[in-house]
């Protein structure tokens, strides 16, 4: 879950090292790994939002009413820099503040004689979940800012934009809210979420269509490549320039769109024998076409006499 949160921490122990003329307070405190209030943020938390927190915008005090109002442009001291995680500690940064500020003076004031008053309240956005009793920060989102206030040490540490309370109550109430309900209470939103329940529907039907088309296509290919090698006809895939006329590009597209598997059968049988009819007229032609030998008379059919050598050559021409 997704929420809106504050929290706080200060320098209290930590060394930190002010640098009046520059306006730099380094090494201070930006965030712990458990709030007063017993909430954890996770390490990987920590170190993936290090990047989030560089340049970060500091002001005075809360903002008001909301933790996501505008500021006055007299609330802002400063920014953060040089953000580090720090093993087992939190995450550190150095404060870049205006030195000539109407708190500067005061702020490098606390930072050198009462850390603990150096506090600071962090707008952030993060994504949270419930383990047990125990409310776990597992990500940062987003930094809004960080804002500096007075006596931190004083208060319970991370709370929500709304009451705890209320908070809770939210979840209890959305946790028992019932379809007829929500349509009673708020019917745009309900036409909202069902128009784009109706578009995301759409668009997986158009899908789950596509794929169909697709499954029935490849299997409507693999049926008629089956048949011709049944009949020992030729694949128009791989057939080379010799073959390729006797599955031809308007015989396989005639092919796919035969009705069912005995009509595709039916083509795939007549074209089978209109080749073989073909080869065999074919090896007829070229069988007439062949020189053939003259008849000659054989002697025991009433042929010329042969009685010499003469009567020999006479009888062969």
């Amino acid at each position: 879950m997704d929420e809106n949160l504050q929290e706080f921490v200060n320098s209290r122990g930590v060394q930190v090292r002010v640098d009046r003329e520059g306006g730099i307070i380094r090494g201070v405190k930006l965030l712990g790994l458990r709030s007063r209030n017993g909430r954890q943020y996770l390490p990987t938390a920590l170190t993936a939002a290090a990047g989030l927190y560089e340049g970060a915008k500091v002001n005075v005090n809360h903002p008001k009413g909301s933790p996501l109002a505008a500021r006055d442009y007299q609330d802002r001291l400063g920014a953060i820099r040089n953000v580090s995680v720090r093993e087992n500690e939190g995450l550190f940064g150095d404060l870049h503040f205006n030195p000539k500020h109407a708190l500067a003076e005061q702020l490098a004031w606390d930072a050198v004689n009462a850390p603990e008053n150096v506090g600071f309240s962090h707008n952030v956005e993060a994504r949270t979940s419930r383990q047990g009793d125990q409310t776990v920060v597992e990500a940062i989102l987003k930094v809004q800012s960080v804002d500096l206030v007075a006596d931190p040490a004083t208060t319970r540490g991370l709370y929500e934009s709304a009451a705890p309370a209320a908070t809770e109550q939210l979840s209890e109430a959305l946790q028992q809210l019932t379809v007829e309900q929500l349509r009673a209470a708020r019917p745009d939103l309900v036409d909202v979420l069902a128009a784009q329940s109706a578009a995301s529907l759409s668009e997986l039907y158009s899908e789950v269509e596509h794929l169909r088309a697709c499954r029935t296509k490849y299997q409507r290919e693999a049926l008629a490549l089956r048949l011709l090698r049944e009949y020992k006809l030729p694949d128009p895939y791989s057939a080379d320039s010799r073959t390729r006329p006797f599955v031809s590009e308007l015989f396989w597209e005639t092919l796919l769109a035969a009705p069912g598997e005995p009509a595709m059968r039916a083509l795939v049988r007549e074209r089978a024998e209109m080749i073989a009819t073909a080869r065999q007229l074919d090896r007829a032609l070229v069988d007439s076409a062949r020189p053939r030998s003259r008849e000659q008379y054989r002697l025991d059919q009433g042929g010329p006499e042969v009685h010499d050598a003469r009567s020999f050559a006479r009888a062969i021409t």
